[in-house]
């Protein structure tokens, strides 16, 4: 199993990595999953590359690989203007221009980091129809944190709500863990995966 943590954070240190740090760690508590950070950051000078020329550098390709082999994502971003980063965009224009389904049916998180709670509506005004265009699977709650959410009450709530509905869409979750047995007879609990894979011709 494999979570992907894509960061758009330009500083460091970030508090949008620290975001999808956060949501990575709860996502893959008591599991054998490997996690993997793509820090944009790093990636700028390769991405603008790529639109004037067509081909990815050495680092971009990795990444590119990572996200499209991964069984899920994170993606975090700081917002700018109300949306999200054009780097972050930049990026996941790049990953679709040469696989408009690289995305399709891969569970995603959409998370973002703002100075003010006044800009939390970003995850469904810009985030959440971006990876719905996409035809990623968006993970019901998304986190938004602001500056004044860190240490305060709530946000590491939201970080586990939004954590555990990944890591059942990725089949993370024991069957016990996300779908209690009840009484006089039980369910069984079918990964997203397995679902989506009996619905392909």
């Amino acid at each position: 199993m494999k979570l992907v943590v894509v960061s758009a954070g330009l500083s460091v240190p970030s508090s949008t990595r620290l975001l999808g740090d956060r949501l990575a760690a709860a996502a893959v508590r008591g599991t054998a999953a490997d996690v993997q950070v793509v820090e944009l950051r790093d990636l700028a000078v390769e991405i603008a590359h790529n639109f004037t020329n067509g081909f990815p550098g050495p680092g971009l390709s990795d990444a590119i690989d990572a996200v499209t082999s991964a069984d899920g994502l994170i993606v975090v971003t700081p917002v700018f203007s109300a949306s999200y980063s054009g780097l972050f965009k930049s990026f996941f224009d790049v990953l679709t221009v040469g696989d408009k389904d690289a995305l399709a049916g891969k569970p995603v998180l959409i998370a973002a980091t703002g100075g003010s709670g006044r800009h939390s509506l970003v995850l469904e005004h810009a985030l959440r129809p971006l990876f719905a265009y996409l035809r990623a699977v968006v993970v019901p709650t998304g986190v938004y944190a602001a500056s004044e959410d860190w240490g305060a009450e709530g946000l590491a709530e939201r970080i586990e709500r939004a954590a555990g509905e990944l890591a059942g869409l990725m089949g993370a979750v024991p069957v016990a863990a996300a779908a209690p047995v009840r009484a006089g007879g039980g369910f069984e609990v079918i990964p997203f995966e397995q679902q989506l894979e009996a619905l392909r011709p």
